[in-house]
């Protein structure tokens, strides 16, 4: 899974997609994992990288990750590796 090319995403948690003209915005952990995403990361890593850096359980951030691609899914940001 991978954010689409064209969405555009600001530090400040500013999120653009060109192709519905929607607009989104994120807090830090949210633009932390779209720029993992951005970056090729696998699931695995980004997970890796935010239990380092952030004091959240295992379980709250897998519930979390969860949430969130659901809705990356459903606003049609992501696409899959073919």
């Amino acid at each position: 899974m991978q954010i689409k090319k064209n969405i555009a995403v600001s530090d400040s948690g500013f999120v653009f997609d060109p192709t519905s003209g929607e607009s989104y915005t994120l807090n830090t952990v949210g633009v932390e994992i779209i720029n993992l995403l951005k970056a090729g990361l696998h699931e695995d890593e980004i997970k890796h990288k935010i239990l380092e850096e952030y004091e959240v359980s295992a379980s709250a951030y897998d519930k979390s990750f969860i949430d969130f691609v659901a809705m990356l899914k459903n606003y049609e940001l992501v696409e899959y590796a073919d």
